[in-house]
């Protein structure tokens, strides 16, 4: 009896303070208590109601508490005997003690800052069940950090002082400056920290789908490899003694090449796993930052990873997908002409083999690929057509094939009648295809989000101010016909096939634009006249801002005191601004965004890329190909990286030669070799050897003479 007693004892446990009854009394609803927990727990009830903790039955008026005898006498045997109450954990040497826990220190696991105190799984309880003790804010057992000063709680935020400081302290030396409540300032902080974990977290989505295309790639390659092998034999073994020469030596080069391309694919696989579990690292730092104490957090928030474009490496094997498929046709060809051509067939194949990495399916008869009455569109990874875009032509154009010319296509779109391109920046487009593209015009409606579509140069109504980074609101649409909203034109006129819905992280970018008292400012170069006017401010004028309303901002600039403008209209100036940071040798080219240079294009386009020459303030000089000492503006200039690292290494005049690791040079050899130096005459890569003029390379394959 005693036994069943101790192993259901929490049947005859208060539920104010959660231990063994103490002079019970069972008050009118049933429900029995500690005397002295029911009668502080009506006592301390701010709404002097008297009512049961439990079924919160109301009892007028209070009654009288007597000691229910027969439930002591149980509670007395039940003491007698129970067994030893389970051990709670102890705390650790870094954990939080249970400030209500007596003898060894037990492990608290939540802090309450209206109490400052620490509770363990036990004594926390109340907090849960008593409505006064509810209201009370818990966070993970922490020590409460207070002020040195005021041995008060630090519960303000001084963002003027950039520190936490107590209520007294608000009163004291930090009157009238710019406070909030840390609770206030975390929500702020936390939405960026957030933010930057969604960074990491979609970083680390696409280097496992970069990874998982990778790892098909490199199996697709492999069995290209094999299969070349196998055709390679096969036809080798039917031919004589000195063709079973050739055989080997092409074996030779199709390994040498599957061992290239794999090393290096290799390579982008490590890395990819690094990086992943680099950003999952980080990711996981940044989680259990999130679960500390409000001061902690906000001491702290500054130095938190934050994950940098510049680290990206991306894997790019996307042209080795069945890459030795040619090899096989090669070889079949090869045979047949094999008493003829011996020799020179030979020595193709292993030509063909070297090559790979640049062989399309356009290396087929073109007429074969595209008939007159087809349907087609651009391919979406050509950015600009070899003959350009015409008027409105755009990917998601669909066009019918009038006339077909060697390596030329006559279609005619919706948009342009009798467009040329180059066959290899044309595909088919199917049925689906056609309906996917028609269902993506149509989806655009009033209210969305809209932007010029980046394939499009000039619109059908022209720019009137806005840019492709513009983003407005459609406003009404009549067919083809739409009209948009944007920050820099009210009632802008355009077509559907022009424009674009744009995605919901790009319009949060765009709409949450704000600034703090004290940023550096200046008004946007797309901003062609301020809607308060430019008050003798220029595109090139820096002010600080002194005041923010709605969507107002008030600058002072040098040419002008107290000047206002939107919000919308300006653009925060950062001490990394690319813009800002030129150096002579830099190679830069036009920002797209500048229509005409404030000082000509003087035989420079868009499309220019040259090198800096000399930095002087907002001045800068630029030796383009089609123009030496071209003067222009760094606030119209960016840098240019990436597909250009190669040739960025040279100089014209630079004495250069062929790399010793090149077997065969791109453009072949003509009448040079590894031992020949020249002059690089033209930055695309032309060089002038002493054997040959004008010689045609790859920078890749080149390096700087000694």
């Amino acid at each position: 009896m005693a036994e069943a007693m101790v192993e259901d004892q929490d049947q005859y446990s208060c539920s104010i303070c959660l231990d063994l009854m103490k002079d019970p009394v069972t008050i009118p609803c049933g429900h029995s208590y500690c005397m002295v927990c029911i009668g502080n727990y009506w006592d301390r009830d701010e709404m002097k109601r008297i009512n049961c903790p439990q079924c919160r039955q109301n009892f007028v008026p209070r009654p009288v508490l007597n000691k229910n005898t027969m439930l002591a006498e149980i509670m007395e045997n039940l003491r007698n005997s129970k067994a030893a109450p389970p051990a709670q954990k102890t705390a650790d040497p870094e954990d939080i003690d249970c400030d209500f826990c007596s003898g060894n220190g037990v492990k608290a696991v939540k802090s309450c800052l209206e109490c400052r105190a620490s509770y363990c799984e036990t004594h926390l309880q109340p907090h849960f069940d008593i409505p006064a003790l509810k209201r009370h804010k818990l966070v993970s057992a922490t020590n409460l950090p207070t002020c040195q000063k005021h041995d008060k709680l630090l519960e303000v935020y001084c963002r003027t002082d950039q520190k936490c400081i107590c209520m007294m302290c608000l009163m004291d030396d930090h009157r009238g400056h710019d406070t909030v409540s840390c609770a206030t300032e975390r929500e702020e902080k936390e939405v960026k920290v957030k933010t930057i974990k969604n960074k990491f977290e979609e970083k680390c989505k696409e280097k496992e789908k970069e990874l998982c295309e990778l790892q098909k790639d490199i199996e697709s390659h492999v069995s290209s490899a094999q299969q070349a092998v196998k055709d390679t034999k096969k036809a080798f073994k039917e031919s004589i003694s000195l063709i079973e020469k050739k055989c080997s030596e092409i074996i030779e080069v199709i390994r040498a090449q599957e061992k290239d391309d794999l090393d290096r694919l290799g390579d982008d696989r490590e890395q990819l796993e690094l990086d992943i579990a680099k950003l999952r690292a980080q990711g996981d730092v940044l989680d259990k930052f999130l679960q500390k104490g409000d001061v902690y957090f906000l001491q702290n928030c500054g130095k938190m990873p934050n994950p940098s474009d510049d680290e990206d490496c991306s894997a790019q094997s996307k042209d080795l997908i069945n890459s030795f498929k040619n090899v096989s046709k090669t070889v079949s060809e090869f045979k047949d002409k094999l008493e003829v051509f011996c020799k020179q067939e030979a020595d193709d194949i292993v030509n063909t083999v070297s090559d790979l990495a640049t062989k399309t399916n356009l290396d087929l008869d073109p007429d074969f690929l595209f008939k007159i009455g087809d349907k087609v569109c651009v391919r979406s990874s050509v950015k600009t057509p070899k003959f350009n875009w015409g008027a409105h032509v755009t990917h998601k154009s669909i066009g019918v094939v009038k006339a077909v010319h060697g390596d030329t296509l006559f279609v005619n779109f919706p948009e342009h009648k009798n467009w040329k391109g180059d066959i290899s920046e044309l595909e088919l487009v199917t049925n689906s295809t056609e309906q996917e593209a028609s269902a993506q015009n149509n989806s655009i409606k009033v209210g969305d989000q809209v932007r010029v579509k980046p394939s499009v140069d000039t619109p059908k109504h022209k720019w009137g101010g806005i840019t492709h980074q513009s983003v407005g609101t459609v406003k009404t649409i009549d067919g083809e016909a739409l009209t948009v909203d944007f920050p820099e034109y009210s009632g802008w006129r355009g077509i559907v096939p022009e424009m674009e819905v744009v995605p919901a992280d790009d319009q949060v970018s765009a709409t949450n634009c704000s600034f703090n008292v004290g940023d550096k400012v200046r008004v946007k170069l797309t901003i062609v006249t301020p809607k308060h006017q430019w008050g003798g401010v220029t595109h090139r004028s820096t002010g600080t801002v002194t005041g923010t309303k709605d969507d107002l901002v008030t600058v002072d600039f040098p040419e002008c005191k107290g000047w206002k403008g939107l919000l919308s209209e300006m653009e925060l100036i950062s001490i990394t601004d690319s813009k800002a940071c030129f150096k002579i040798g830099d190679r830069v080219k036009v920002n797209a965004s500048v229509t005409n240079p404030k000082r000509g294009w003087g035989g420079a386009s868009h499309k220019s890329v040259g090198v800096v020459v000399a930095v002087n303030g907002e001045s800068i000089t630029v030796d383009f190909p089609e123009h030496k000492s071209w003067n222009g503006t760094v606030s119209e200039m960016e840098l240019v990286s990436g597909a250009n690292s190669e040739l960025c290494k040279f100089n014209c005049g630079d004495r250069v030669r062929v790399k010793s690791s090149v077997k065969t040079p791109k453009y072949n050899w003509g009448s040079i070799s590894h031992k020949s130096v020249g002059t690089v005459k033209a930055l695309k890569l032309v060089v002038d050897f002493p054997e040959q003029s004008n010689w045609s390379g790859d920078p890749k394959e080149m390096e700087v003479a000694p």
